[in-house]
């Protein structure tokens, strides 16, 4: 067993540094959806944050044009004046969005599985934890990948309080299989003002012109909209549903308009 590392452990980040974080994970999640939704015939759902923090987590790993065209894609450029401060700015935002003590559970986990027996270096193992609070753990692709699959899975079970159970489907590791990055979100909150189930009832739901027609359950309420134009051709209608001490802000983006 090595001693820990030499590297600097957290520290509050400047107010530019998460000013500039916060502008590329902005510019980062409006990027890939646009990527994603470019065939507009399908409904896309992602989490930008889990997709940006799994990420600056290789990038902690890399180096050269690897590094610098990470940054690009991820949009971090702008935070990579000081060495770690990216990381510790992904320290500060995950550490609030773990927050404990709220009336609402809002839980995110990043944990990295490798072909063991790979020798990762102490330092981005321990970068791993402290700044993104994600061990890495090794298990075997090679002779045992669908036995690894399931573990996987397990794990995130776990961190979804049973709401995501095979997030990897069969087949989808190989005996070619080094590193898998996987990211859990859970979200569960009360509303400020609680829904009348009397309210539910079985509706048609077209997906779009010219598709098939759904019956689903669908909530008939009068939501009060607000509304809000963002500058260029697309608008961004916003509205928000109020949670106890949160709100959440649905926005949806019309790239025709």
């Amino acid at each position: 067993m090595g001693a820990a590392p030499s590297l600097p452990g957290p520290r509050v980040p400047s107010l530019a540094t998460m000013d500039a974080l916060s502008e590329g994970n902005g510019t980062f999640a409006l990027t890939l959806l646009t990527k994603l939704g470019a065939d507009n015939s399908k409904n896309v759902f992602i989490s930008p944050l889990s997709i940006s923090s799994a990420l600056a987590m290789v990038l902690m790993g890399a180096k050269g044009n690897t590094a610098a065209q990470m940054c690009q894609t991820l949009s971090l450029s702008k935070c990579r004046g000081e060495e770690h401060d990216v990381h510790q700015a992904f320290e500060r935002l995950l550490s609030e969005v773990n927050m404990t003590g709220t009336q609402y559970l809002l839980r995110t986990a990043n944990r990295l599985f490798g072909q063991k027996p790979c020798d990762f270096l102490l330092s981005f193992k321990y970068a791993c934890r402290v700044f993104y609070q994600a061990e890495v753990e090794e298990l075997d692709f090679v002779s045992a990948s669908e036995e690894s699959r399931k573990h996987m899975n397990t794990w995130v079970a776990e961190k979804t309080e049973g709401k995501i159970r095979d997030l990897l489907p069969e087949n989808s590791l190989n005996p070619m299989t080094r590193l898998v990055l996987v990211n859990a979100i859970y979200f569960k909150g009360n509303w400020d003002e609680q829904f009348n189930k009397e309210f539910t009832q079985e509706k048609p739901f077209r997906v779009s012109k010219g598709w098939s027609v759904r019956r689903v359950y669908r909530l008939v309420l009068h939501i009060r909209r607000g509304s809000s134009q963002v500058s260029g051709p697309a608008r961004a209608p916003e509205t928000q549903f109020k949670l106890q001490t949160v709100a959440v802000t649905l926005m949806v983006l019309d790239p025709t308009v």
